[in-house]
């Protein structure tokens, strides 16, 4: 009886032990997979950090960074002041963090003001238990002095970065680049070049703003970790955008634009775990190219010039701008 007692306290030892193992094991991998991203200063004047390369963090949505040239440091594009990412999550121009869910298949108002309005659409899935849209930027419509400004992407079903799936357009002609990092097309003041040979862009206008966009899929891990639904026949591509702007009246107004006013105060709840910008019907716009929401300042004429004002803030990007927004 002793013997067979000492048999089963050795065998329950022995499971007990496996349990434990079994336990211990981590879901996922235990150290994160490297990012074979890479990243430069680009400022001269930061002599010490110029053109120095950095590893983008392993968590960079995308893989994407750029390098903070102040610290000398890779900063995650989506975690600067003015960005946008995850169902979409904005960093305002007064640095604090809020989404906006819009809308699928609808055009809402980025920024509005006398001479720049810029609209983006609206693509998503329905969550049913959250009763709202997952939603992502599919493409933008800029409006600029008499000019139109198109960047879109592309519908695919399988995603592969060497596929290049950005649409640009300028007053509904498309403008074809060599599929080459740094070529460039110019045009009466507007600029675009490619900043990697596929997917990515950067457009600027003279005196306007400063517009960097890349085309990112929703993946199968994204989809599975937050219950997006996604499907083989259509990886949502979408886009990651960053902005720069140059000048701004006092009445700037929009989603992203209301958070650069100069007497602006967010209003949304910043306890909360999803602090989130309400007022869905105002932005709204009829088209991607319409400026009929209510907050729409086109046209009007333009009251106190801001852009003096955010002449010095840093925003540690090496686009050297007030912020930038981003869209996964």
């Amino acid at each position: 009886m002793a013997g067979a007692m000492v048999r089963l306290s050795a065998c329950a030892l022995l499971l007990s032990t496996m349990v434990l193992a079994v336990m211990a094991v981590p879901p996922y991998p235990k150290h994160p997979v490297p990012n074979n991203k890479k990243s430069k200063c680009k400022v001269e004047k930061y002599d010490k950090c110029f053109n120095s390369e950095h590893v983008c963090p392993y968590n960079c949505p995308g893989g994407d960074c750029v390098v903070d040239c102040v610290s000398c440091k890779p900063i995650c594009k989506c975690d600067l002041p003015g960005a946008v990412c995850q169902d979409p999550r904005f960093i305002g121009g007064d640095g604090i963090t809020f989404y906006f869910h819009g809308k699928k298949d609808h055009d809402f108002c980025l920024v509005s003001d006398s001479n720049l309005h810029i609209n983006a659409r609206f693509i998503g899935r329905r969550n049913q238990n959250m009763m709202r849209d997952f939603t992502w930027v599919q493409s933008i419509g800029a409006i600029f002095d008499s000019h139109k400004l198109y960047i879109g992407a592309l519908k695919t079903s399988t995603w592969d970065d060497s596929v290049d799936r950005l649409a640009v357009t300028i007053d509904g002609e498309p403008i074809e680049l060599p599929l080459s990092a740094g070529a460039k097309w110019e045009s009466n003041g507007v600029s675009i070049t490619r900043s990697r040979n596929t997917n990515s862009i950067s457009v600027e206008v003279e005196g306007n703003f400063k517009i960097t966009a890349n085309v990112v899929p929703i993946t199968e891990e994204e989809s599975r970790i937050h219950n997006y639904g996604i499907t083989q026949g259509d990886c949502f591509a979408h886009l990651e955008l960053g902005f720069k702007f140059y000048s701004f009246s006092s009445e700037v107004n929009g989603v992203l634009g209301q958070t650069y006013g100069k007497d602006y105060t967010s209003k949304v709840n910043m306890s909360a775990v999803m602090p989130v910008m309400g007022g869905t019907r105002k932005y709204l716009n009829s088209a991607l190219f319409s400026t009929d929401c209510s907050v729409s300042r086109f046209g009007l004429e333009a009251p106190v010039t801001a852009g003096s004002e955010f002449a010095g803030l840093e925003c540690g990007s090496s686009m050297e701008g007030r912020g930038i927004v981003c869209k996964k």
